[in-house]
């Protein structure tokens, strides 16, 4: 009898060990135990804080004949300065622009020129790109001003579908939203991507984008937290 005892001991031993150490998810940051608003909270302070990441912007819907932005990608930095390229339509005509944005100024290679010249953004519907990343005026200020939050489903993804995606529905007025797109206005239904170590992963934005034009949806990816690279004028 005691022959059987000792394997089945040793066993139980094990799954209490191995049930004490699972314990530590428990204490991840963005852990089931949180409510959606300390979630965002938390995606916000992580994105405030990292040194850099990749960003995109899409859209498949910009209203006809609008001037506005179609994709945007690059690495925006806690400088903060941006460096990459913005598509945008101008008279029905897509345009990718490379751009540079740091020390509070735009520098872009526009279409039929050679070399970068500072830029004004507003005139092509844009924000200043450095602003994206910005704590007051970027996409991380976004998430505190969500209102009726609410978690969804979790899924696996990441590149080696080895995180735990968690998605936070929500509304954000125009009047918050427009420090990204300036013609924003009215309220605008937001769904957050964000990770179990409280990375925001995606935003999806739905609302009227450009004043008096139909609702749109843009699609923003946050990518390669940690990022580091010194951006400078062209």
């Amino acid at each position: 009898m005691r022959a059987r005892l000792a394997p089945l001991a040793l066993t139980g031993a094990l799954l209490l060990a191995v049930s004490g150490c699972s314990g530590g998810d428990e204490e991840s940051p963005a852990a089931a135990d949180q409510t959606p608003e300390e979630v965002l909270a938390l995606a916000k302070s992580t994105l405030d804080e990292t040194s850099g990441l990749q960003l995109t912007l899409s859209t498949d819907d910009l209203p006809d004949g609008v001037t506005g932005i179609l994709e945007a990608s690059g690495v925006g930095t806690n400088a903060p300065a941006f460096e990459g390229s913005i598509t945008v339509s101008l008279s029905g005509q897509a345009f990718e622009v490379p751009v540079v944005a740091v020390d509070g100024l735009v520098y872009a290679e526009l279409p039929l020129t050679s070399g970068y010249q500072e830029v004004d953004p507003g005139e092509y519907g844009a924000p200043d790109p450095a602003g994206l990343v910005s704590p007051e005026s970027g996409f991380s200020s976004l998430l505190p001003e969500t209102t009726g939050v609410e978690e969804g489903e979790s899924i696996r993804g990441g590149a080696n579908n080895d995180e735990i995606l968690t998605a936070y529905t929500g509304t954000v007025a125009g009047s918050v939203v427009e420090n990204i797109i300036p013609g924003a206005s009215g309220d605008f239904d937001a769904t957050y991507t964000v990770t179990e170590d409280g990375e925001l992963r995606e935003a999806v934005l739905t609302g009227e984008f450009y004043a008096g034009e139909d609702s749109m949806t843009y699609t923003v990816g946050f990518d390669d937290y940690g990022t580091q690279q010194d951006i400078t004028a062209p």
